[in-house]
């Protein structure tokens, strides 16, 4: 009788130490998602993102129509002439397609530059939100398999990403 005295107080200090442990745990979660897509940061990188790619497929439009209607004069010329000419328009090619690569690259390089600014930024507002109110596990709701919306801080990470002068 006295060991199972024993081992139930055992089993109930237990119970009582694991309950007590997760009562002191806060666990919320953020949706990442909707956290970027809000923030007015993105939506002006979205903008000014959207501009350049505009002022770059213009520019390239017109490189591409300046590089047809040299080919286009090439095929008017005689075979000597047109032999000669045919080195500059393959330069030009080649240049053409340096340019393309070089601005593509430098579009998703700005991109993930960004992209990285926006996400730290986001980083900092779930700390602080989570700081401020003593959340001790804040988590990505995408690794979750349930969770109640009780639990959700996304509104209010939101709330600060918007309200900071970043």
């Amino acid at each position: 009788m006295k060991k199972a005295a024993v081992v139930l107080a055992g089993v109930f200090f237990s119970l009582v130490l694991v309950a007590s442990a997760h009562a002191a745990d806060k666990i919320g979660y953020v949706d990442l998602s909707r956290s970027f897509s809000e923030y007015s940061k993105t939506k002006g990188f979205d903008k000014t993102l959207s501009d350049k790619e505009k002022a770059y497929t213009s520019e390239r439009d017109k490189k591409v129509a300046d590089l047809k209607s040299f080919q286009d004069k090439l095929n008017l010329l005689n075979d000597k002439e047109r032999e000669a000419k045919g080195v500059e328009l393959q330069n030009k090619v080649k240049d053409f397609q340096d340019y393309d690569r070089q601005k593509q690259a430098d579009l998703r390089k700005e991109q993930e530059e960004k992209m990285k600014e926006i996400l730290k930024d986001i980083e900092e507002a779930v700390k602080e939100y989570s700081e401020k109110e003593g959340y001790t596990i804040v988590l990505n709701d995408r690794v979750l398999v349930y969770q109640t919306k009780s639990m959700d801080i996304t509104d209010q990470v939101i709330k600060i990403l918007n309200n900071s002068k970043k």
